[in-house]
């Protein structure tokens, strides 16, 4: 059972020698750390921001792509009773260095490569500089006792999108995550049996809570940098995975590599947990002929909330296909706004929700009402109670599990010289899950170029939102409303990408 006060202390040392995590960032020479490694290596990073002068309450960034020293490094920084920032390198220069501003960051351990990214001032640990400043020598090697936060006190802010403009800084304490974080206890006799593959990025929720369930519980982790269908594939087959989780577009991208699947043997995956964006029945299909001994999950979860609210159902139902299973029983629920009492928007109350967005008063009075987090999530309900998501309330669409708000495009679109206005919609896409295209208006007397727009697109915004499609149009339709007709946009970039061979 996990009876931690603090989330840093979820590894276990029941058994010392037990693999906790393999690196395959250098495939042809992994690297496996046992659970005492990672355990020593944590207070150790605890011990070594402490002889830095940093204390209790001080906010540690973490800029690096997926790797054992990465998780050591965050349960190091809740040790020492600090807050871990985990940051999304691939946001652009500007927008990582308002969130070291906004989290008020005191130092960062980064990779090599990310290095480059960090603001000017900040003090700086390189987990890739074997010199006097770099990760080992700032390691400090000792027993460590743990800092016992309050009841209120943050363990880590995250980053998530936002329709202000800029991600919007998510604290979260100690006590909610371990609230959460129990409720995927199965044992560490039944976790030591379990492997798991993790290529999600550590820097979001989604891959760092399944790699805290997975360390709380004593699987064994494989770890990737990044995605890549074949080789995510021959790790599985290798390490002989037990337990995967991902995002549709994942599993997409699986399905397409049939020769591959033809010769490996697969059987042994005994659960696959998709999640991050709307799950389709025919990739649910697909999935379990890839994986056929195994149950297949859809799950959701929000950064604010903490992770999914869902669950088994209480009566001991077989959750249906798509369905996001039954609300925990500690969580309280609702939806809202909707044309009967079983569909709307899901808003809910659990212990794991925020306290309220960093720095962002107005923001939060607007999300969060009397303890209840408006999600802006439309889900239906079924007679037996089982939970199914329907879509956003607002614009907002998920493009290869990031979301993307057209809004946003639009004003980084209306900023190039040659473009009046832009509207930016949504496609369905068989791998990324959805795409966007982008409708606009020429400045008088200039012209469009879509390879110059598309180039200015990367250059100025994160990759994932930029328009796969550029449509030159000489006004935007307007709806009755006066507001954009973006089912009508919708419907004429279906028909061009269908053109075009996309669809």
């Amino acid at each position: 059972m996990i009876d931690h006060v603090n989330l840093g202390d979820v590894t276990s040392n029941e058994a010392p020698d037990h693999p906790a995590f393999i690196d395959l960032r250098a495939p042809d020479t992994p690297a496996t750390w046992s659970t005492a490694k990672l355990d020593a290596t944590a207070d150790a990073v605890a011990r070594g921001l402490v002889r830095r002068g940093h204390t209790p309450g001080s906010r540690v960034a973490i800029l690096a792509e997926n790797r054992v020293e990465f998780l050591a490094t965050y349960f190091g920084i809740l040790r020492a009773g600090m807050v871990a920032v985990p940051i999304n390198f691939k946001l652009p220069a500007e927008t990582i260095a308002f969130i070291f501003s906004d989290a008020d960051v005191a130092a960062v351990i980064a990779d090599r490569e990310r290095a480059r990214l960090i603001p000017d001032g900040v003090p700086t640990i390189e987990l890739d500089d074997p010199g006097p400043h770099g990760y080992q020598q700032f390691l400090d090697p000792g027993p460590w006792n743990t800092v016992r936060p309050g009841p209120r006190d943050l363990a880590k802010i995250l980053y998530t999108s936002g329709s202000t403009g800029r991600p919007k800084g998510v604290p979260l304490l100690h006590d909610g995550q371990l609230w959460a974080l129990r409720k995927y206890f199965t044992g560490y006799e039944a976790g030591r049996r379990d492997v798991t593959l993790v290529v999600a990025p550590t820097y979001h929720k989604n891959g760092l809570f399944f790699s805290t369930v997975a360390v709380s519980n004593q699987m064994t982790i494989v770890s990737l940098p990044r995605f890549e269908a074949r080789q995510y594939l021959e790790a599985v087959a290798a390490y002989g995975c037990t337990v995967l989780s991902g995002i549709p577009t994942m599993f997409a991208l699986i399905a397409r590599e049939r020769d591959l699947l033809a010769r490996l043997d697969l059987r042994h995956v005994r659960q696959v947990l998709i999640g991050s964006a709307p799950l389709t029945d025919a990739l649910l299909a697909q999935v379990q002929s890839i994986f056929p001994n195994a149950i297949i999950g859809n799950s959701y979860g929000t950064t604010e909330a903490g992770p999914c609210p869902f669950g088994p159902h209480p009566a001991g139902l077989a959750r249906p296909p798509l369905s996001l299973g039954h609300p925990w029983p500690d969580v309280e629920w609702r939806l809202a706004g909707g044309g009967s009492p079983d569909e709307g928007v899901f808003e809910l109350r659990s212990p794991a929700l925020m306290p309220g967005y960093l720095n962002l008063d107005r923001v939060t009075a607007e999300r969060v009402r009397d303890g209840w987090y408006t999600t802006g999530d439309l889900m239906r309900r079924d007679q037996d109670g089982f939970f199914y998501f329907v879509g956003r309330a607002d614009d907002m669409f998920v493009c290869g599990g990031e979301n993307i708000y057209p809004g946003e495009v639009e004003k980084l679109l209306e900023r190039h010289p040659d473009i009046a206005q832009a509207a930016v919609v949504p496609v369905t896409d068989e791998i990324k899950g959805q795409i966007p295209v982008a409708f606009v208006v020429a400045t008088p007397g200039h012209t469009v170029s879509e390879d110059d727009i598309k180039r200015y697109a990367l250059e100025h915004g994160p990759a994932y939102a930029h328009p796969r499609a550029v449509v030159p149009v000489a006004e935007i339709p307007v709806a009755g409303t006066h507001k954009v007709d973006r089912r009508r946009l919708v419907d004429e970039a279906t028909r061009l990408m269908r053109g075009r061979g996309r669809l």
